[in-house]
């Protein structure tokens, strides 16, 4: 879904151009949702202690916030170089915590008692707040962005992680939603007044066709706002699958020697964004 919300974006008679947003207003906005307890092949998923400390394992800005500001660049500006000390400026940023009581502790890290790191965090010797959430609102080459992470204890039943995001263009938003009204998985809409133009229409449908060629399958389906985008589940991986792929583009750059320039540029800007916001938030 993430790489056809890059591909629209680049059809100007599609998306139209990017808009610029405001804070209150981004043009770009992407939330990701994450449990604590989680079921594994079958089996509730043993994390380890460590894992609820946010001086190990991470605040949620510079953690799961890290995918967020990665895709944000990867999304807006493709394969361009970002200049940390001139592209980025932060509007606002907060953090908050995740309370999870003893028993749920113990239920997802098989131990009873908190461990002398965390109390600093234990309120009233109970409840353990974990600094998992985090909002990051600000502006990437004049673009406004906001990225939201949140860690729950645990999913409804029949639900799990969630990803969502909407790119705002000057004719159309490309949305990406996943919940209860997708069957919990990722779907991508076109959001457009244009729905009902038939040059738009004509535009939009002879421009699928190239992307069809790419990822043989796709579809248009009418929806209430404009189109869903109908995707195979041949191209829907897991984040095993995914984090396998990126592992190899990785040891292909490293093998070859040839990472690309924006790679190493992005790769700063990516943690001069989370780092800052999260200095910003405390």
């Amino acid at each position: 879904t993430n790489i056809l919300q890059r591909e629209l974006s680049m059809i100007p008679g599609v998306f139209g151009k990017l808009q610029t947003g405001t804070p209150q207003k981004p043009a770009v906005e992407m939330e990701s949702v994450h449990y604590f307890y989680k079921y594994v092949s079958g089996s509730v998923l043993t994390r380890p202690a460590w894992f609820m400390d946010v001086e190990q394992e991470g605040d949620g800005m510079t953690d799961v916030g890290v995918h967020l500001v990665d895709l944000a660049q990867w999304s807006c500006f493709p394969e361009s170089i970002i200049d940390y000390k001139k592209d980025i400026a932060f509007n606002s940023a907060r953090r908050w915590p995740t309370p999870v009581t003893r028993s749920q502790f113990a239920a997802i890290t098989k131990q009873n008692v908190f461990p002398d790191y965390l109390k600093k965090y234990v309120v009233n010797d109970s409840v353990l707040n974990v600094f998992a959430n985090g909002e990051i609102n600000y502006k990437l080459r004049g673009i406004n962005i906001k990225l939201i992470v949140k860690w729950g204890y645990r999913a409804p039943e029949g639900a799990g992680d969630t990803h969502y995001s909407v790119m705002h263009g000057t004719k159309a938003s490309l949305v990406i939603k996943q919940g209860p009204e997708t069957a919990n998985k990722p779907a991508l809409y076109i959001e457009t007044p244009l729905a009902g133009d038939i040059g738009y229409v004509s535009l939009l449908n002879t421009r699928l066709k190239a992307i069809q060629a790419k990822y043989p399958g796709i579809e248009l389906k009418k929806a209430a706002k404009g189109w869903e985008i109908i995707i195979p589940e041949k191209y829907r991986e897991g984040h095993e699958a995914h984090f396998a792929r990126v592992t190899e583009k990785y040891l292909e750059y490293m093998e070859k020697g040839n990472m690309p320039k924006w790679e190493v540029a992005n790769m700063i800007a990516k943690y001069y964004t989370t780092t800052g916001a999260l200095e910003l938030a405390k």
